[in-house]
Formats: structure tokens, sequence, C-alpha cells
């Protein structure tokens, strides 16, 4: 019984299919293919080329957001002139539905509607899933390190505009400060002028007389 169990597997591991997905082609915001029709032992490998994107499961309901549970590559950050490329994959082990995917980098999901489907239907293909990641307007995920790098991104350029806002701020604060230290400054001198003028003038009458 045993052996015949060993059997089964050593037969499903050589059946077993791998596909390659390669993401980010010629600096484009695509996976090639877009999809692909696979069976359970089968193994999805994606590439990634360029740019800096990820392979993060969704549902066919919400493209642009990520599935609680889902398998997600993280953010895979291609250097510009790179001559080693990272690589991701899974097996799969559950054909009873299509499994749905998206770039979660900014903008790629809802913007270029960069998404990629295993085994989709007549009822629900990849071209409906896509129509509907760019019905979203905005993608869900901020920019994550990618999965964590850019989000981190994302929130250092904001507090980058936050302390430039508060620096303006700040020397408007100066400036508004020295206006009226000037201003003050001038109505000293003024006033010293015009107290200087009086006792001048009153010296003056009183020679004459």
């Amino acid at each position: 019984m045993r052996f015949f169990a060993v059997v089964a597997a050593l037969v499903s591991a050589v059946a077993a299919d791998t596909f390659t997905v390669i993401v980010g082609g010629n600096s484009t915001i695509t996976y090639n293919p877009t999809s692909i029709n696979a069976t359970n032992g089968d193994v999805i490998q994606f590439q990634f080329v360029s740019k800096n994107h990820t392979v993060t499961q969704s549902t066919f309901a919400a493209p642009c957001t990520a599935m609680a549970g889902g398998v997600d590559s993280g953010f895979q950050d291609v250097a510009t002139n790179a001559s080693t490329f990272p690589v991701w994959s899974f097996t799969l082990t559950n054909t009873s539905a299509p499994l749905w995917f998206f770039c979660a980098q900014t903008g790629h999901c809802a913007n270029d509607g960069m998404v990629f489907a295993v085994n989709p239907t007549a009822a629900k293909s990849w071209e409906a899933f896509q129509t509907a990641a760019l019905a979203t307007g905005t993608n869900s995920t901020t920019t994550n390190s990618t999965t964590s790098a850019t989000s981190s991104g994302a929130s250092t350029s904001s507090t980058s505009d936050s302390t430039v806002a508060t620096a303006s701020a700040a020397v408007a604060s100066q400036s508004a400060s020295g206006a009226v230290a000037t201003t003050n400054g001038a109505s000293t001198l003024a006033s010293d002028t015009i107290v200087g003028l009086v006792t001048v003038f009153g010296v003056g009458v009183g020679l004459w007389l």
C-alpha cells in the first residue's frame, strides 16, 4: 500500500508542470502571460525583470485589495541594468475556483490594470477582472517594502512634506516676528526722535526768552 502511495506521488511530481510568468518585461507594467490554466501540483513561477512589483492574491470582487490569508510575493525591486532577477513561485493545490492576483505597487492595478489570473472562466474572465480593477480608480494597497519598502517610501514622502510645511510655517512665523520687532523698533526710534526734538525745542525757547 505504501509502495503505491510513493509511486502515485512520484507520478504526480513528474506530471506537474512549471509555468513561468514574466513580471515587468521590457519595463512594462504587465504580467506575461496574463493568465494560465493549471492543475493541482503545478508550479507557477514569477520572474521579476524590471521596476518594483508584487504578485499579490486578491478576489474577483475586489481586484486591487489583498485577500486575507492569500499568497503574496512582497515587493521585488529590480535595479536598472541588473544581471540577476528575483524569482518567486507557489504550487497550485486547489483548482476548484479561479485564482486572482494583482501588483500592489501604487496605481499599477487600478490605473494600469496589472492583474493576473489562474484558471479564469468564461463567466469570470481575465478581461472582466482587469476591467473591474480599472474601475476601482485607486489602488487600495500602498507601496510597501516594496510590500513594505514602497509603502515606507510613501510614508517617508508624506513625512517629508509635513516637515517642509512645518519648516515653512516656522520661517513665516519668524518673519512675522521680525516684522513686529522691526515695527516696534521703528516706533521706538520715532518716539525717541520726537522726545529729542521737543527737548531741543524747549531749550531753544528758554534761551530765546
